[in-house]
């Protein structure tokens, strides 16, 4: 079965990656650099999915589009 998922990804000030999956609460990776972190996220997608066919569950949509955007914040 093939799904697609938006995920977000965010350079770290070390220059490694956090990553996660809107859709999908608490799917959350990171890597030392963008190919690993896509890697390891690819896997903690996959578990996740086997997680909820193993618990009967169904896997959620993948949600609205995810937007980013700069703000700016005067204080």
């Amino acid at each position: 079965m093939s799904y697609r998922f938006k995920v977000v990804f965010e350079q770290e000030s070390d220059g490694g990656y956090s990553v996660h999956v809107p859709a999908l609460p608490g799917c959350v990776s990171q890597g030392d650099n963008f190919d690993e972190a896509n890697a390891n996220i690819q896997e903690a997608i996959k578990l996740y999915l086997w997680s909820l066919k193993d618990d009967g569950l169904p896997v959620p949509e993948t949600g609205a589009e995810v937007l980013i955007r700069d703000i700016e914040i005067v204080v």
